[in-house]
């Protein structure tokens, strides 16, 4: 793992969440995406070489729906950059690890990820990250 690529944090509404870290990180959102696969809206921030990532559900039954209904806003993933995705999840599934995709998917900001399941990782889900070239 290269680096840590963003934190994603769960919020129930981008248009209040957005000026809010605006104001905390004294930097713009650069970029709003909605990703299908997951049913989701993000928002992007720089902060130094990594980023935070808001997350807002784009279906009521959504996972982030799910997951602030039971937990509230807030952490929802950490995501680390890797270099060869299939190769890191290969590595991770011969130590041990659970998978929650068996192969890459398209993720937001140009991503192939994958995630870690958080009962191996001490509750904290992980995002692989790999850029698509």
């Amino acid at each position: 793992m290269n680096k840590i690529e963003h934190i994603g944090i769960a919020v129930k509404s981008l248009e209040e969440a957005i000026p809010r870290y605006e104001l905390l990180l004294k930097t713009p959102c650069y970029k709003t995406e909605k990703v299908e696969s997951e049913q989701v809206n993000t928002a992007f921030f720089r902060v130094g070489e990594s980023k935070i990532e808001l997350l807002e559900s784009a279906d009521p039954t959504g996972v982030i729906a799910k997951f602030i209904e039971k937990r509230g806003e807030g952490l929802h993933h950490t995501a680390y950059d890797v270099t060869n995705i299939e190769a890191e999840m290969s590595r991770l599934k011969e130590a041990g690890f659970v998978l929650l995709n068996e192969t890459p998917k398209k993720g937001a900001d140009n991503k192939l990820v994958c995630f870690v399941h958080p009962k191996h990782t001490n509750g904290v889900l992980i995002e692989l990250c790999q850029e698509i070239r």
